[in-house]
């Protein structure tokens, strides 16, 4: 059976990240997708331009087409805006209560553009996290969720992915891109039964627009296989690691271009 993956994310008019950077992995790693649109953003490989949320009506109207018709068998939150947008894809996420939800906490786009209100964050913790299946934050995000300081070691990713994990999610990816570690790229998988280490070397491309929800998308489109997080983020960092390595074959744009989703095929 094909699995069927839906996106609540933003759209990326450059095509590196958000929907579109969520469609095109569903398509690569065999899964069929969908999409509810939460948010406009004029974007290039250079930055942010502009963001118009989608009024919340239209959102829910999205979520209803979607899931009053379609199997989903996994969901990808990604880029929600403000804290409407957050209380009607909880509502849609409770309603319909989809097997798999994987939250990708979008709040700084590579460019440094904030893609959520300070003030949703709140939202986001109380409403969202305790729906998720697992929640992918990279080191800022972390910290901004819990309120604390940024990690910057793996003992402190560590335990702030237990005090995430306390907050009600069923697993945590801390994702440790951030840290100074110039050779690996250590993440860390949290669940209530296990503490995992997933460490990959560092590719040398300066072209890593969209690598955030790459993964993420990553795992709601293989978790539907796999049906549990080791082998289902084992087989997503490898395939990430490809479609890194091969980054620059793309040559997008004048800033930091887009990974390389169909590498195995183009």
């Amino acid at each position: 059976m094909i699995p069927h993956a839906l996106t609540i994310a933003g759209s990326d008019s450059g095509g590196g990240a958000g929907i579109q950077a969520d469609l095109k992995t569903f398509s690569a790693l065999g899964a069929y997708g969908m999409s509810v649109i939460t948010a406009l953003t004029a974007q290039n490989t250079q930055g942010v331009q502009a963001v118009h949320a989608i009024p919340t009506e239209f959102i829910a109207a999205q979520c209803q087409a979607v899931f009053s018709d379609i199997r989903v068998d996994s969901v990808k939150i990604g880029m929600l805006a403000d804290s409407a947008i957050i209380d009607v894809v909880a509502d849609a996420i409770q309603q319909w209560q989809p097997p798999c939800v994987v939250l990708d906490t979008v709040m700084i786009a590579k460019g440094g553009h904030r893609l959520l209100a300070d003030a949703a964050i709140d939202a986001l913790r109380q409403r969202l996290l305790p729906l998720a299946s697992i929640v992918t934050p990279n080191l800022p995000e972390a910290a901004a969720l819990l309120g604390c300081d940024e990690a910057t070691s793996e003992s402190a990713m560590v335990a702030q992915g237990q005090a995430l994990l306390k907050l009600g999610c069923q697993a945590v990816l801390m994702k440790g891109g951030h840290l100074a570690d110039q050779l690996q790229s250590p993440d860390w998988l949290l669940t209530a039964d296990a503490i995992l280490p997933f460490p990959a070397p560092r590719i040398p491309t300066r072209n890593t627009h969209g690598t955030g929800c790459t993964l993420s998308a990553a795992l709601a489109a293989l978790y539907p296989r796999y049906q549990n997080w080791p082998e289902t983020l084992s087989h997503a960092k490898q395939w990430l690691s490809g479609a890194l390595s091969h980054a620059d074959d793309l040559a997008v744009g004048h800033g930091i271009g887009p990974v390389h989703h169909f590498y195995q095929w183009w």
